[in-house]
């Protein structure tokens, strides 16, 4: 017990006890078939349904190909659907009593909430696989190389993984399934007032300045940036769209700073 009291030791604790239960979040995803289609499937419908359909009505700033400058966007949409997963399946274990089960065993208590966060980054991962595959068969492609490709996409990592843990936060707060879903179409505003799918010159200004700040902006233009994608912006812009990187890693530090310590204490004084 001596190891476990020091900083290293609860360390190893921590990650060895939250790695066992990313096994076990992703062993119910391997007992639910048809969530794994859903996953399958999901992110092609997406790329055909908004590449096709808006495609045809909406002219990308500066011309381009649609799909292109499309596909960011659904990327940062897949990328904020981390919080209503988390949230759904926090909320989930804590109704059925698993929550109390954990907290009565010697485990970490990071363990439970790195476990959910973890496992939906590995989620998030084939989904953004699935989804750039979707979209290289319609014609989009990365064209600033390698390097900046990787630095895109572990942005959104990041921000997925900041999310994933205001999911732990809102699920605990929940309490069960049926309160965090039917939140969950709250957050749809968020990716919709965005430079996600539609650019924001055209937005009334109080709209356009909510959209401009958006984290979903962020993310949307970083990655337009990072893969030479159409849809940079021009004229007087905020911010956030001027140095969109630097957005994104403001972001997920603040997400994270406010809400690990939150979900934390959270799970800590669940039932008390």
């Amino acid at each position: 017990m001596t190891a476990l009291n020091s900083p290293a030791g609860r360390l190893r604790w921590t990650f060895a006890d939250g790695l066992t239960l990313v096994g076990r979040e992703l062993g119910r995803l391997r007992q639910a078939p048809g969530q794994i289609i859903t996953l399958l499937l999901f992110p092609a419908v997406m790329v055909l349904m908004f590449g096709y359909v808006f495609g045809s009505a909406i002219k990308v700033p500066g011309g381009g190909n649609y799909r292109e400058y499309l596909m960011p966007g659904l990327f940062a949409m897949v990328t904020f659907t981390a919080t209503q997963g988390v949230m759904v399946r926090m909320a989930g274990d804590a109704a059925h009593g698993v929550m109390d089960r954990f907290r009565s065993m010697p485990m970490a208590r990071l363990a439970v909430p790195f476990g959910q966060t973890g496992a939906d980054v590995l989620g998030g991962l084939l989904f953004v696989s699935i989804m750039a595959g979707a979209g290289l068969l319609v014609g989009w492609r990365a064209h600033r190389g390698l390097v900046p490709t990787i630095e895109a996409f572990a942005l959104i990592v990041l921000m997925r993984y900041a999310l994933s843990w205001v999911g732990v936060y809102v699920g605990l707060k929940a309490k069960n399934e049926q309160v965090a879903n039917n939140l969950a179409p709250l957050f749809l505003p968020l990716t919709i007032i965005s430079n996600a799918f539609v650019p924001t010159d055209g937005m009334a200004p109080w709209l356009r300045f909510l959209a401009d700040w958006n984290p979903v902006s962020a993310i949307t233009g970083a990655c337009r940036d990072l893969f030479g994608n159409p849809g940079a912006p021009t004229g007087d812009t905020a911010w956030p769209l001027e140095h969109p990187v630097a957005a994104v890693l403001l972001w997920s530090a603040l997400l994270l700073v406010v809400f690990v310590p939150l979900s934390v204490r959270g799970y800590t004084r669940w039932g008390r």
